[in-house]
């Protein structure tokens, strides 16, 4: 990528008065992000119909200046980028509203890869917590999974450190910049995830401690990058409550164990399950049936029937022929191949559904 327009890419975060929904409707409306910084204040607002009062408030100049330190910072310490046009960024987490428009990473690490759980849960994890979470990493060992979390104290860290025992791809969400690890002593883990197909995001800049408010926004990563979003032990108020709530709304499946209904540490996860905001599970193979993530054999012969079925749009009969060759199919893999927005796959489904042509499954597959 050439570095003037990475260092745009950058800049665009920096931009004073403009939050992630403004700055993706003003690149919406340019040629490329370049255009933010080369073209006059004038010709933004015709082209963006943005108040040239805003347009100003955004003062280039200093986005700029910041973006050549974290550009230096980032080339010196061998770190890469993801902007939210880009082929490398997370497509689950593109389909967010409120997903950032950049995201930095450190390691061996597959943004896109098939099948992406989030494990989370509380800080100061039991023994019952700790032995879940090591039977549900040595079950999913036989899967082609990557497990993502926060790197932080207890349940996380038993997330990370599982899975890595079992060869298991695993990506820490960091709620601070990639200058630092918090908290230290997870400094050795966190260079092992690195070496093994996982490694450490953040959408925070050099220089960033890890304050407090950083981590909401942490968990909305945690939540936006997978399929599902588990939770092990957690009580009724923290982290790990607000990121299931940020799954359910992002549509993810979300997966919890149920514990002693007298102990703290399972009151989150209970209130959950009571509530229909997550499935119960008490042994691993829930997690595979819920999520379709077993193989099945693919049945050519039901779906060769509506291959070209006049009844259906060019795209429908695309989605039954995605199928036919693939089998079940994940709801992404259509958005993926078919180029379509979220809405208009959701209608077409639904029609192939309600015409018998296609089978709504667990985890948001479908098939025929």
């Amino acid at each position: 990528m050439k570095t003037q327009h990475l260092l745009y890419q950058i800049a665009t975060t920096y931009l004073k008065g403009i939050g992630i929904k403004k700055a993706t409707l003003l690149i919406s409306r340019l040629p490329s992000v370049d255009s933010i910084f080369e073209e006059s204040i004038e010709n933004l607002h015709e082209l963006t119909k943005l108040p040239i009062p805003i347009l100003m408030q955004m003062d280039r100049w200093r986005a700029i200046e910041m973006a050549k330190k974290q550009l230096e910072f980032i080339t010196n310490h061998d770190i890469q980028t993801h902007f939210f046009l880009e082929s490398n960024y997370p497509r689950r987490l593109k389909q967010c509203d409120d997903a950032p428009l950049l995201l930095y990473s450190k390691g061996d690490l597959n943004l896109n890869t098939s099948k992406v759980l989030s494990v989370v849960g509380t800080r100061h994890a039991t023994d019952y917590g700790r032995d879940i979470t090591q039977n549900l990493m040595k079950e999913l060992g036989s899967y082609d999974i990557q497990i993502i979390s926060g790197l932080a104290y207890g349940t996380d860290y038993n997330a990370h450190k599982y899975a890595l025992e079992n060869q298991l791809p695993t990506i820490g969400v960091l709620g601070h910049g990639l200058d630092r690890i918090y908290p230290f002593s997870h400094r050795e883990i966190a260079d092992k995830m690195c070496q093994y197909k996982g490694g450490l995001i953040t959408e925070f800049p050099f220089n960033t401690i890890p304050d407090r408010m950083n981590f909401p926004m942490r968990n909305r990563i945690v939540a936006g990058m997978s399929d599902a979003l588990i939770i092990i032990e957690s009580k009724i108020k923290g982290g790990s409550m607000i990121t299931a709530q940020l799954a359910f709304d992002y549509n993810r499946e979300v997966i919890a164990y149920p514990g002693n209904i007298n102990h703290e540490n399972s009151s989150g996860c209970n209130f959950l399950i009571q509530k229909n905001m997550a499935h119960l599970i008490s042994k691993p193979s829930d997690l595979i049936e819920i999520m379709n993530w077993e193989k099945a054999p693919i049945n050519n012969k039901i779906s060769e029937n509506y291959a070209s079925n006049s009844n259906f749009t060019q795209i429908e009969n695309e989605i039954l022929k995605i199928c036919s060759k693939k089998g079940n199919t994940h709801f992404d893999q259509f958005i993926i191949d078919l180029r379509l927005t979220a809405q208009e796959l959701n209608n077409m489904l639904f029609n192939l559904e309600m015409e018998g042509a296609i089978k709504v499954l667990p985890g948001r597959m479908y098939g025929t």
